[in-house]
């Protein structure tokens, strides 16, 4: 993929009057007087300042010791009159003043933009075979995402450096919340606070997959089907993955049932993470029980639109669409000890017994997990 190349705004900034734009003598920037050029054809020199009455001539306007009768009225002590800022690029103070307004660094961040989309328009940026957009997942939707961790849920997160810096893992973690928030909360805290900058893709269900505008945009982020081929294939790679094996079963279980694990189903996950030899990395997820607290579910609407369940809230759907706006709680990621399967030999991937036990370690940990959070915690909101 090729990158555009990026020419910042200020390169002449710092630069020494009469220094060429090139930054050396004789460079493109240089104007040299050439043969029969006249003084004519020279640009008119800047008239000269004026004296106040009474000031000697060594002296510059409005430059007087004290605030006399010799001041001149609007200026501060020892500013020259007459004297202007240097002007920007449309004349004034426009550079000055976008540069305080943007912020420092704003040209850059504009030329990025600028490159950014000239590749979306062009198509010169890489998706895998799974649709993984990452440029786009880093710039776009982690930009997104961002606002809602850190200021609307405010995620701590503890423990993230237990995922490797390299090679493959498989993150698990408990699920609920209504909706599949905590999924993306999950990816957010990966992406942004882990030491090496792993990228999370994470399983999801069928359902996430047939929604005509979710599929596009969960493959662009990395998620892929929750089936032990993509996960194998992931793992194999070097990915970090992420599963919640409690499925729906967790995230629309009711509000009375919160933080409360659900099966995590026949134990795939384990017999994966045992052929690849991926560190299992154990999850637990505070704060997502109480974004929608499930008080009902409207079975007969939920088939009816072929969802697995149609929650009823406090809020929701008696107040519309206000009323699908998450509560703003608190959370808390925690990720714990890896629990290593490169230890097993190929056929444990088959062995029962193993992955039954293997599964209920994890998710045990989990619920211990959980309910320490929850004796630590001081409020929902806080």
């Amino acid at each position: 993929m090729g990158d555009a190349k990026v020419i910042p705004f200020d390169d002449d900034r710092g630069r020494p009057r009469g220094a060429s734009a090139a930054g050396s003598p004789g460079g493109p920037g240089r104007r040299e007087k050439g043969p029969g050029r006249s003084s004519a054809d020279r640009p008119p020199r800047r008239p000269p300042l004026t004296t106040v009455p009474g000031q000697g001539s060594g002296e510059v306007a409005g430059t007087v010791p004290d605030q006399g009768p010799g001041t001149v009225p609007g200026r501060g002590r020892g500013e020259a009159a007459g004297t202007a800022q240097e002007p920007g690029p449309a004349g004034g103070d426009g550079g000055g003043l976008l540069q305080r307004v943007l912020g420092a660094g704003w040209e850059e961040q504009a030329a990025r933009g600028l490159a950014f989309l000239r590749r979306r328009v062009t198509g010169e940026y890489e998706v895998d075979d799974f649709g993984y957009d990452e440029e786009l997942t880093d710039q776009v939707l982690m930009s997104l995402l961002r606002p809602v961790f850190e200021k609307y849920f405010r995620v701590e997160v503890r423990g993230v450096e237990n995922i490797p810096a390299d090679g493959a893992a498989l993150v698990v973690a408990n699920h609920s919340g209504t909706l599949p928030l905590d999924g993306l909360m999950l990816q957010v805290a990966v992406h942004d606070h882990h030491p090496a900058d792993r990228h999370l893709r994470l399983l999801g269900a069928d359902l996430v997959f047939m929604l005509p505008v979710v599929n596009e945009l969960a493959r662009k982020a990395g998620h892929t089907l929750a089936c032990a081929e993509d996960a194998q294939t992931l793992l194999e790679r070097g990915e970090v993955v992420g599963v919640m094996p409690e499925g729906f079963k967790g995230l629309g279980k009711p509000f009375a049932d919160r933080y409360k694990l659900q099966r995590f189903g026949r134990g795939g996950f384990v017999s994966t993470a045992l052929r690849a030899g991926a560190p299992i990395v154990p999850c637990s997820i505070v704060g997502a029980e109480e974004i929608y607290p499930m008080i009902g579910n409207s079975r007969t609407v939920a088939r009816l639109l072929g969802f697995p369940y149609f929650p009823l809230t406090p809020t929701f759907p008696w107040l519309g669409p206000l009323g699908a706006v998450p509560l703003p709680t608190k959370w808390t990621i925690q990720f714990g000890e890896p629990l290593p399967t490169d230890g097993h030999p190929p056929e444990a991937a088959d062995d029962p017994m193993l992955m039954f036990n293997l599964t209920d370690q994890v998710r045990e940990t989990i619920q211990h997990t959980l309910y320490k959070l929850l004796v630590r915690r001081r409020s929902v909101f806080f």
